[in-house]
């Protein structure tokens, strides 16, 4: 269809099923308006063209943190939050992206040589993904996009890896007749940043947007991780998801974040291993006072956590698999404690006046009295906390957390049921 053909598609109900499983029922109104404002400005930019429309869903995890990098395992959900494209084929190899509050330049495709001065720009993550599925025999070519999101950047929801899921399902989409599989797609977002963007990162955020609902993924083998779909939905059960953004800036955090894989690889490799998936429990009280010597107090604790943590996520999926909440919830907040204690990714070191983290986590801690769960979300040090909330608690915990991070730090989420898809 063409572009204004799809508005009144839309205008019509004729997405309606689409969207209430993308976003819910109570939200088909608001995304219709959505839809249509990035066709309108689709239609502005590109003329009314034939058209197709894609989105990629942000992620959260809920087990494992900070295990995909020693390829342990981790629970994770697509969420309801998304980038939506509206996209136009081209009759040549360049790649035309545009996006609210970005200015992209044009990719040409024609070369997909790495392209140094690209480090850390879009322009890097649109050569990178077309150049990792050119290498896997799949075919590229260029289109037209205008896209908006509405993923929190740096809210730990990984924005950058549902906008590489995003292309990758466009690719495949447009020149693949839809024949890559979301795993695929996946690992080469993961290529994209590593070698292109130029940023070292696991396959958890990629896997998390792509393959959709909740996923519970095994890293043992980083080529060929085991992926398994859990069906569950915190809302039958009663809790809303609900993350809260502590305003606290990524800025000037790199070396907060690098120092966690390079602790526990300096741990692992104490004993032996590259990588602490490889290593038990037993191993590391073994070898504790070497770690302590070698490595540093943290080094070791960090291990341990991993450890814990890595069981943790597997003994989550159980806990669903046998629809035993209490147990499911339990653990969430057992690991938010073993992210506090032993991985130490909650205060930033050094800050006493700012720590905003901690803070959201006691008053979680106070409304929720023993009930729900609560957890750092993602990476730590700023960014979102994570928390399983009884819907009866639901205001007052919004009201709690509003009222010390502002209006509108929280956002109630809802589970995904599939990742990077084309919607119409």
């Amino acid at each position: 269809m063409k572009i204004n053909e799809l508005r009144k598609f839309i205008e019509t109900g004729g997405l309606d099923e689409k969207l209430a499983a993308l976003y819910g029922e109570a939200n088909i109104a608001a995304q219709r308006l959505r839809y249509d404002d990035i066709l309108v400005k689709a239609c502005n930019m590109f003329g009314d063209r034939e058209a197709q429309l894609y989105s990629a869903p942000g992620r959260t995890e809920v087990g494992g943190n900070h295990t995909d990098h020693q390829l342990g395992a981790v629970l994770a959900a697509s969420l309801n939050l998304d980038v939506v494209a509206a996209v136009v084929l081209s009759n040549d190899m360049v790649v035309r992206y545009a996006s609210k509050g970005f200015d992209v330049k044009p990719v040409d495709l024609k070369e997909l040589g790495i392209h140094d001065e690209e480090a850390n720009t879009t322009e890097a993550l649109i050569r990178g993904t077309a150049a990792g599925l050119v290498e896997r025999g799949c075919k590229v070519g260029g289109f037209m996009a205008y896209a908006e999101s509405d993923v929190i950047a740096g809210g730990g929801m990984s924005s950058s890896a549902a906008f590489e899921v995003l292309l990758g399902t466009i690719f495949n989409g447009l020149y693949n007749d839809g024949a890559i599989d979301s795993q695929t797609i996946a690992k080469n977002g993961q290529y994209a940043e590593n070698v292109y963007f130029k940023k070292p990162c696991g396959l958890l955020d990629q896997m998390a947007c792509s393959v959709g609902s909740f996923a519970a993924i095994d890293f043992k083998d980083p080529k060929n991780p085991v992926v398994e779909k859990v069906d569950f939905d915190p809302a039958s059960y009663g809790y809303d998801l609900i993350l809260t953004d502590v305003k606290a800036s990524h800025a000037e955090l790199s070396d907060e974040y690098g120092a966690v894989p390079r602790e526990m690889k300096a741990a692992a490799n104490v004993m032996g291993h590259q990588f602490l998936s490889e290593c038990t429990l037993s191993q590391l009280l073994e070898n504790a006072s070497e770690i302590r010597k070698t490595c540093g107090d943290r080094a070791f604790l960090r291990a341990y956590h991993f450890v814990n943590e890595t069981k943790r996520a597997k003994d989550e999926v159980e806990a669903l698999r046998c629809k035993d909440i209490g147990e499911f919830l339990r653990l969430v907040t057992e690991s938010g404690h073993s992210s506090y204690m032993y991985l130490q990714n909650i205060n930033v070191p050094g800050a006493v006046k700012e720590q905003p983290v901690a803070m959201a986590l006691a008053l979680s801690e106070a409304v929720l009295a023993g009930s729900g769960a609560y957890r750092v979300h993602g990476g730590g040090f700023a960014g979102t906390i994570q928390a399983f909330v009884p819907r009866e608690k639901t205001t007052e915990y919004i009201k709690t957390m509003e009222s010390v991070f502002g209006k509108g730090c929280c956002y109630m989420l809802r589970i995904r049921n599939c990742g990077g898809t084309r919607v119409a």
